[in-house]
């Protein structure tokens, strides 16, 4: 207790939301900075778990008229412009203690959910060894590695690999986005036993990613796909 109250005060944690010291100290979040962001609520699609606006509904547009290789998914947050700068903060400025509050939060909100999902293991998006130079680390690594320790959900890293290197997703619609990640992915050594996967990843967009993955690892002999993420696109 008192080793944390020494480690605040020569190392004060900054809030996700805002980027300055979090007040009180020992939070992980500022208070008022919490209703700036945007819970995912329902209803929700049942296949990818974004916000939709009609309840009658059970999928939203894109999954309705897509097959999905993975089962579902959930996402904590909407997309708006406080979790994009917040996003765009761990990535490119280094502030993987964001993922500190976002891992526990989004362990804390879908433990349940998660749990029912029976995964065998949790399974980070890989990025390409050569971002991961430049960036330093991958966020959904060390997002995964929250929500395990978080769920008691074992971590494989090497299950999933990255061989290729693609460019960048964010202006590509989506069929063009599934085709940019056309062997980007790739299968590494399945152990014994891992039937359920839970793929963890920062942002979900038209699901190009997840499907990708998806994909590779039910080729490789995964019978179920699921994934949890920190942000959804889209919502209300």
């Amino acid at each position: 207790m008192m080793m944390g109250r020494i480690l605040d005060v020569l190392f004060p944690r900054r809030c996700p939301v805002c980027g300055e010291i979090v007040v009180p100290a020992g939070r992980f979040v500022c208070p008022s900075c919490l209703g700036r962001l945007s819970p995912v609520k329902e209803p929700v699609c049942k296949r990818c778990g974004k916000e939709i606006s009609d309840p009658s509904e059970e999928y939203c547009d894109i999954c309705r008229g897509k097959k999905r290789s993975f089962e579902s998914g959930v996402a904590l947050l909407n997309y708006n412009e406080a979790a994009r700068k917040s996003m765009s903060r761990i990535k490119y400025e280094n502030k993987r203690e964001f993922l500190d509050f976002y891992g526990a939060a989004l362990a804390y909100r879908y433990e349940k959910e998660i749990k029912r999902m029976q995964a065998d293991c949790i399974v980070p998006v890989p990025v390409h060894s050569s971002r991961k130079r430049s960036r330093g680390f991958n966020q959904a690594e060390v997002l995964a590695d929250i929500v395990g320790q978080k769920l008691g959900i074992p971590v494989e890293k090497k299950l999933l690999v990255r061989p290729k290197k693609t460019m960048p997703q964010k202006n590509l619609s989506a069929s063009q986005r599934l085709r940019n990640l056309s062997g980007a992915f790739a299968a590494g050594t399945i152990p014994k036993g891992i039937r359920t996967v839970l793929i963890v990843d920062d942002i979900y967009t038209t699901g190009s990613t997840i499907e990708a993955c998806s994909r590779v690892l039910k080729d490789a002999g995964i019978e179920r796909v699921y994934f949890a993420v920190l942000c959804a696109t889209g919502g209300r």
